[in-house]
This record gives C-alpha cells, sequence and structure tokens, in this order.
C-alpha cells in the first residue's frame, strides 16, 4: 500500500525512527498511523500531502497512488492498477507535466468559447 511507502518516506526525509513521531506531527492518535499501515483506514488528502511535501514526494503523484489505494470496487482497482502502472512506465512526471499544461487553459477555454459565440 501506498500509505506505507509515504510515511516511510517522511520517516526518512525526519530521520524519524517510531511512527508515533510522525503521528504527532499530522496531530493524529498514534493507533492511526497502524490503521494506515494495516488498510484499516486511509489518510486524508491533506494528510497525504503534508507527508509528500516534506519527504519530496511530488503532490499529484501521492494523491493519484493514495486513490489508488481506496479503491474498494475490483473493476476500479484494475483500472487504477493500470493506470500507476503506466505511470511507472511512461514516468510519471511526463503526465503531470501535460496534465499541468492543460489545466492552465482551462480557464481560457469558457472565454474563449464565449468570444466565438458572439
Amino acid at each position: 500500500m501506498y500509505q506505507n511507502q509515504l510515511i516511510d518516506a517522511y520517516k526518512t526525509a525526519k530521520n524519524y525512527i517510531q511512527d508515533k513521531q510522525v503521528a504527532h506531527d499530522l496531530g493524529i492518535p498514534k493507533q492511526r498511523i497502524s490503521e494506515y499501515r494495516n488498510g484499516k483506514r486511509h489518510m486524508s488528502d491533506t494528510q497525504a500531502i503534508f507527508l509528500a511535501e516534506n519527504a519530496n514526494i511530488d503532490i499529484h503523484e501521492a494523491l493519484i497512488y493514495l486513490a489508488a489505494d481506496k479503491a474498494k470496487d475490483h473493476k476500479a482497482q484494475q483500472a487504477w492498477q493500470d493506470i500507476t502502472a503506466k505511470l511507472s512506465n511512461q514516468g510519471f512526471r511526463g503526465l503531470v507535466l501535460g496534465l499541468t499544461g492543460f489545466l492552465a487553459l482551462v480557464p481560457t477555454i469558457p472565454q474563449y468559447a464565449l468570444c466565438t459565440m458572439w
């Protein structure tokens, strides 16, 4: 599960030894980290972003892999597995740059559509 990798990367970045140190930084009970590690709970997007930023992991990557972990339906799990496999094979950075470029254009699309209607 990606949550474990994210927690471990954060611990390494902070030179922490125990999970309870991570729990303290997140402001959650130490048992919650154990629940994350066992798959009984999933961390929030905000928590994942906090850990990723402090571990120098791309937050987009962290959120995508976290969403894959959260999938409950078998078909959704397979789809996320395919997506993450493609990201790993093609290099995640290229996808992020492509999405970022597209999203930068989104606010101008409605303005362009209105201009062509007049």
